[in-house]
């Protein structure tokens, strides 16, 4: 299989499996904590990717610019930007959610030109990551209300805060971890993330009001194995093959794959809005990705092809 190859079926799994990700939070919040939840789908991916590692023998680097390196993805992939996001889920709906984690590679575009001057961000890329954004409103603009009091803003905050803590981690991975294979960059600032989530959870949250139904520990194991292992891995492997700001354009994407499996699976009514959002997130995807079409049109039609 080639790389080319390869990198689209990354990219189709990321995009796929995270978007239904938003919805099995939800699930899970109705039974158990933000940081519980977010905890244990750390913990069971960190012992499935520790047997991972050993069988296949991947060594883990462990110097002083690892240590630190792990620490910080610990913090800015993981433990921070999850904890906020399961935080501010259990405030405001899912689909707003997705509305504002969609300013995701928006931060990310700013942070890139900042750290990394060879990923430049051209007009074609910021056009592209605008018409994807607006695409996202689009799509979730029936079913999205705002009622002004304080924890829906506070929430709406935490997940706009996740969006930024998240891509400062991207483009750190970027710039960093290319020495270090994806499965321990999943692994130990994943593990790092578990403990420091499932302490702050017994330390602040109300665990007595925790029930372990089958719907919640499906939850933990779906966002465990696919949701993270699955993803994170394929995600952390792009980002040494594709510019940050073209693979951040996912969060796009996540949110389409979301409505058309509620349509699909749920039989959930389709609006307009659907159609026209999706029309505006391709079409953002295609701008940024201009450059890469028209050298794809050049080799298929040149003379002598």
């Amino acid at each position: 299989m080639s790389e080319r190859i390869k990198v689209i079926f990354a990219y189709t799994a990321i995009c796929t499996i995270w978007g239904s990700t938003w919805l099995v939070i939800k699930i899970g919040l109705e039974t158990m904590t933000p940081l519980l939840s977010a905890g244990l789908r750390f913990a069971v991916a960190g012992i499935i990717l520790f047997a991972i590692i050993r069988l296949r023998k991947i060594p883990i680097p462990w110097n002083v610019s690892t240590r630190w390196f792990y620490f910080v993805i610990a913090f800015t992939s993981f433990s921070i930007p999850f904890g906020l996001v399961y935080w501010g889920e259990h405030q405001i709906s899912s689909g707003m959610t997705s509305i504002l984690f969609a300013t995701y590679p928006l931060w990310v575009a700013i942070i890139s030109s900042m750290l990394i001057p060879s990923d430049k961000v051209t007009p074609a890329k910021v056009i592209g990551v605008l018409l994807g954004f607006a695409g996202v409103v689009t799509i979730f603009s029936h079913d999205v209300q705002f009622d002004g009091n304080s924890s829906t803003m506070l929430g709406m905050g935490a997940v706009i805060l996740s969006g930024a803590i998240q891509a400062f981690s991207a483009v750190t991975i970027k710039k960093h971890g290319h020495e270090i294979s994806p499965f321990v960059v999943s692994f130990v600032p994943m593990t790092i993330s578990a403990v420091l989530l499932l302490v702050s959870s017994v330390s602040v949250e109300d665990l007595s009001m925790v029930h372990f139904t089958p719907m919640a520990i499906f939850s933990i194991f779906f966002l465990a194995i696919l949701g993270t292992i699955v993803t994170f891995v394929s995600y952390f492997w792009l980002l040494k093959r594709v510019e940050v700001v073209l693979l951040s354009l996912t969060a796009f994407v996540t949110p389409v794959i979301a409505v058309l499996l509620g349509v699909i699976v749920l039989q959930e009514k389709v609006f307009p809005e659907l159609f026209a959002g999706a029309f505006l997130v391709f079409l953002g995807i295609a701008s940024a990705n201009i450059s890469d079409i028209r050298s794809l049109i050049r080799k298929r039609f040149s003379p002598g092809k």
